[in-house]
């Protein structure tokens, strides 16, 4: 998924980094705000649920 993302953004997004947590998280961070917690919503994104929350990030 992070290749996905990088290929599409790779203009906007400089770096993205696979950070191992606990409790099963998968947090996406654009410029430090966090985009999507599977946490907080409990399940994971798809991929065109993210492609979203990347773009609005990176556009705002």
């Amino acid at each position: 998924m992070t290749e996905k993302i990088l290929k599409e953004f790779h203009r906007t997004v400089g770096k993205a980094s696979l950070v191992p947590g606990d409790r099963g998280a998968f947090e996406v961070s654009i410029n430090g705000a966090v985009v999507f917690s599977k946490l907080k919503e409990g399940r994971f994104p798809s991929i065109g649920e993210l492609r979203a929350a990347v773009r609005a990030a990176t556009q705002g």
